[in-house]
């Protein structure tokens, strides 16, 4: 089974060095809106329906060969955000189930993706660890990837993984834009916000 799949050199490094500045100047990028499982994070989230990816690149157009490449033509609905981790910071093991705070019966993503946008030299740290559940009745993990985040480097992984990113040690910017892909039956998709921003700066502000 391949629970994820990892591609490099994906963006131009002109198009990665203006989406690094584009997302450190953005107003909505402060401490983090998600939940404890985030220490120490800075970032912001960007709610959205297919239907409204223009909505998207009109108020974010740095997103928008991000979203070209990562989207996949099967889902509906996402949950995109950049997330900066710097030393000290670390994401401690979860599931994506950011949409279940519109809609308690969402199931975990169908895909998350990951861009890495900056990376530091000689990063000690910060690996993203994807596990599994050995069965069905098991509540035991075991790790079925390690990644070794590379600047310009794009991975996609089964929604349903824990997750967690290892305490950061070195010093400089790990910086990542994430999207949770969802494909939800009509009567879940319609309590999705056609296109919010959750951040510290602006909570759950519409458009």
């Amino acid at each position: 089974m391949n629970y994820f799949s990892t591609a490099r050199n994906v963006l131009s490094s002109e198009y990665l060095s203006n989406l690094q500045g584009e997302i450190l100047a953005c107003p909505y990028f402060i401490t983090n809106n998600l939940n404890r499982d985030f220490v120490n994070t800075k970032g912001f989230s960007v709610v959205f329906r297919r239907s409204h990816i223009d909505r998207v690149e009109t108020k974010f157009p740095f997103f928008k060969a991000y979203l070209k490449l990562a989207l996949l033509p099967n889902c509906n609905a996402f949950y995109l955000n950049p997330l900066q981790l710097k030393s000290g910071s670390r994401v401690d093991p979860h599931i994506d189930r950011s949409l279940r705070s519109y809609c308690k019966t969402i199931e975990p993503p169908e895909t998350v993706s990951v861009l890495y946008i900056n990376i530091p030299q000689n990063l000690e740290g910060g690996e993203l660890i994807l596990s599994d559940s050995y069965g069905c009745s098991s509540r035991r993990k075991r790790q079925v990837g390690k990644i070794n985040p590379q600047a310009n480097m794009l991975i996609h992984f089964q929604g349903h993984l824990t997750h967690s990113v290892n305490l950061v040690k070195s010093e400089g910017l790990r910086l990542s834009l994430i999207c949770e892909q969802y494909c939800l039956e009509d009567e879940e998709l319609i309590k999705i916000p056609e296109f919010t921003i959750e951040s510290r700066a602006a909570i759950n502000k519409r458009y």
